[in-house]
This record gives C-alpha cells, sequence and structure tokens, in this order.
C-alpha cells in the first residue's frame, strides 16, 4: 500500500489522476472494511483522499458538491487515525487531549500529520462553517506539537500550514504577516524551494493580504520556471501548483 501511495504522490499526469483515482480509492475503502483500524490504510486513505480533493479542483469543470463527499472521506480516515492516538470526542476532555497531544514522538508524526492533514481537507471545504472555525483550534494545537516534533517533515508542510494560518486575517483584524512570512520562508527553506505548494499558497495568502505585487508574481513565476524533474517525490502537488499558478497569475489580482 505505501509505494502505490508513492506512486500516486510522484504522478504527473494530473488528468489521469482525475480519471483514475476513483478506482484507487474505491480498492482503500474494501480494505478498509475488513481492517477499519489498519494504520498503514487509514494514514492511505486520509493521504490519497485529500490528494484527490485538491486534484479535482484542477480537472477543470469539477462542482464544489463533487469535491464534498471526498473531503468528508478524508476527514472520517483522518479522525479514525487520529483517535488511535488522541482522545478527540463531541464531549472534548482537553485536558487529556493535551496529555496525549504531549506524549507523542517522532515515529507518530507520520500518521498524526496526515490523519490532520485528512481533518483539514475538511476544514477547508466548509467555507469558514461554525463547525470547521471549531475544529481548527484542535487543529492548531496539533499542528504546533508537530512543529516542535519534526518541523522538515513532508517539505516543510507544517510550517506551510501555519504561514496560511497566520495570512487568514489583515493585521488590522488579527492577522499575523511577521509570523506567517517567518512560517512560509522557513517552509521554502527546508524544502529547498522544491515543494511549490509553498510558493503558490504564499503568494495567494500572505503577498494578495498584505497587497504585495512583487513578491506574489516572484512566487508564482519560480513556480512556472521550475524543473518539474527534479523533485519527483512532490510530483503531482508540483503539478497541481503549477496550474494554479497560472491561474493565480491570470486573475489580475492587482488590477493591472
Amino acid at each position: 500500500m505505501r509505494p502505490t501511495i508513492g506512486n500516486l504522490q510522484q504522478q504527473t499526469d494530473v488528468a489521469l489522476v482525475c480519471e483514475g483515482a476513483p478506482a484507487y480509492l474505491l480498492m482503500i475503502d474494501s480494505l478498509l472494511v475488513s481492517s477499519p483500524n489498519n494504520h498503514a490504510l487509514l494514514q492511505a486513505g486520509a493521504q490519497s483522499y485529500s490528494a484527490y480533493a485538491m486534484t479535482l479542483g484542477e480537472c477543470g469543470g469539477v462542482e464544489d458538491k463533487r469535491i464534498a463527499p471526498i473531503a468528508d472521506k478524508a476527514k472520517l480516515y483522518g479522525l479514525r487515525l487520529l483517535r488511535l492516538y488522541l482522545p478527540l470526542t463531541d464531549e472534548q476532555d482537553y485536558a487529556a487531549f493535551d496529555r496525549k497531544l504531549a506524549s507523542l514522538d517522532q515515529g507518530d508524526v507520520p500518521d498524526i500529520f496526515w490523519g490532520t492533514f485528512g481533518w483539514l481537507t475538511w476544514v477547508k471545504n466548509q467555507q469558514g462553517s461554525p463547525d470547521a472555525v471549531a475544529d481548527t483550534y484542535l487543529i492548531e494545537k496539533i499542528m504546533a506539537r508537530l512543529l516542535d516534533i519534526d518541523e522538515s517533515y513532508q517539505g516543510g508542510s507544517i510550517h506551510l500550514f501555519f504561514g496560511s494560518f497566520y495570512a487568514a486575517k489583515p493585521a488590522m483584524f488579527g492577522g499575523r504577516p511577521d509570523l506567517s512570512k517567518m512560517h512560509f520562508e522557513k517552509a521554502l527553506q527546508l524544502a529547498g524551494r522544491r515543494f511549490l505548494m509553498t510558493q503558490t499558497t504564499y503568494a495567494e495568502t500572505l503577498a494578495r493580504t498584505t497587497l504585495d505585487q512583487q513578491l506574489h508574481d516572484q512566487l508564482l513565476k519560480e513556480v512556472l520556471t521550475f524543473p518539474q524533474d527534479s523533485a519527483p517525490e512532490f510530483g503531482l502537488s508540483n503539478q497541481i501548483a503549477v496550474s494554479k499558478a497560472k491561474r493565480l497569475l491570470n486573475e489580475n489580482y492587482f488590477g493591472e
């Protein structure tokens, strides 16, 4: 299962993923019916459904209502995986949660990261609903713990999360562009600027929030000129980043 996930991540043909991923996702669903608490399968499920939800946005002509059930499934598997480590319940015991969170170590990072990423995929699809906002509190705490344990995991993606998190609001409404910039720059450094989702997210969030067109265009043009074959481990993500960079540049956000 893990090699298959690796192959999906390295796929550079977005159209092929758009067409072929559903069969793979159904296979994961079937395997999890007989092994509902299998760590590797749950990680594969959260990771793959999250990747497909992200890819669907670049498949062309896909309505949000089709992405929603994919994001729901990413959350389902993500939370099921997280609950093997953390007490997540409707009546949340925050003290018990904090104790378990503090006990996590290096070996737990992959499961915790991908479980949280599946959950976060759902949150992003909720467009600020009250439930999603409430979930963000726990997601932030988990990501902060992962940052302490292994800030470099998955191309600096934990720093990427915090870069987006602190850029979500303008400074006058409580945003922290200083912290956002620090985390984005650290993510770029940790991945050697090879994980291109960092550049596109940096441009779309902080550069636009702070009206920094020079930074915005510089980051997106960097994505478009990046030699794709030099980072095969991020193949699918980087192809999606290229598509997104083109779209963001064409939006003429700054009105020139």
